[in-house]
């Protein structure tokens, strides 16, 4: 785990079949993300490409089959077309949070 408790999961949770990821953070902040913004905001190079700016690509399967965690920093999802290049580091997924208190300040990829 990170020394940064604003991103340091201690509960995730992504039912299956259901549309929304539940992160809860050692901050005591809880996120809750759509399937449709972790998909839209996938960090890999295939739906960023290689430029600097993080864009929304929309479409993809939203069913979440399968998610690994990547070293102590990040996890990896295999959706239901089994696209899974995306790493999400454990940073990256907080700054996805748009909750009321996250949402004035959301910028994908900036942590407050």
């Amino acid at each position: 785990m990170t020394g940064d408790l604003k991103i340091t999961p201690t509960m995730v949770k992504a039912p299956h079949g259901a549309r929304v990821m539940n992160i809860e953070w050692a901050d005591g902040h809880k996120s809750v993300l759509p399937h449709d913004t972790l998909r839209g905001y996938c960090p890999c190079a295939v739906c960023q490409g290689h430029g600097g700016e993080i864009k929304y690509v929309p479409g993809g399967d939203l069913d979440i089959r399968d998610i690994q965690q990547v070293g102590n920093y990040a996890l990896q999802f295999t959706w239901g077309d089994r696209h899974d290049t995306g790493i999400y580091t454990f940073r990256y997924l907080r700054s996805l949070c748009q909750c009321d208190e996250c949402r004035p300040t959301f910028e994908p990829g900036k942590v407050p």
